[in-house]
């Protein structure tokens, strides 16, 4: 019965860190946090109780699964075009997974306190410090001419922190001739929405086709 409890503990609170990641729209959800932390758990209570009294060493167990959920973190962590991503996907999955062995442990309270932390720092101190620190963002715009290109990247140079990649393409349609962009940079957090519509006021020919 202790064994069923620790078990369902480590799938309740990996999935409510995996429900906040789906929010998100990360990779990374609701079942893989889950999975890992039900799987770190059961780990630790095979180690415990699998192997009988003399052979009982808990430790091993516990530093094999911190190991191997690294390997796993790692494959969510993508490097392109001098962009990092999946860092905080690959950090929750290994702060779930040390959630699964404290409740495989029976360490309920800790494990339920730890959860909230995490839930703090990913939702409320990003929502009050919404300013602090840069962001990396995905610009998509076309416009009627490069000149008008070459204005908005130039603008974007003195705006942005760092512009990681510039992407320019010629499109021909019926409608005549268009250019379309794409740019990567690097900006401060808190006034990205407000900072892209002013280029909508600023350049007439150009339209935003998206931001990620």
């Amino acid at each position: 019965m202790d064994c069923s409890l620790r078990l369902g503990a480590a799938l309740l609170l990996g999935g409510i860190v995996g429900m906040e990641r789906e929010y998100r729209s990360k990779d990374a959800g609701f079942r893989t946090h889950f999975l890992v932390a039900l799987g770190s758990a059961l780990f630790c209570v095979v180690s415990q109780y699998g192997f009988g009294v003399e052979l009982k060493d808990s430790s091993r167990v516990a530093a094999q699964v911190v190991s191997g959920v690294g390997f796993l973190g790692a494959g969510t962590i993508i490097f392109q075009r001098n962009v990092i991503r999946g860092l905080t996907t690959a950090a929750g999955l290994w702060v779930t997974a040390a959630i699964g062995l404290a409740c495989g442990s029976g360490m309920y309270g800790v494990a339920f306190f730890t959860t909230g932390l995490v839930l703090f720092g990913l939702e409320i101190l990003s929502a009050l410090l919404p300013k602090i620190g840069t962001t990396t963002v995905q610009l998509s715009f076309t416009a009627t001419s490069k000149e008008s290109v070459k204005r908005v990247v130039n603008q974007l140079r003195k705006d942005c922190q760092e512009l990681y990649s510039y992407e320019l393409k010629d499109r021909r349609t019926s409608k005549g001739e268009f250019f379309e962009a794409r740019i990567e940079m690097k900006i401060r957090k808190g006034n990205r929405s407000e900072r892209l519509i002013d280029y909508l006021d600023e350049f007439d020919d150009v339209t935003i086709s998206s931001t990620e």
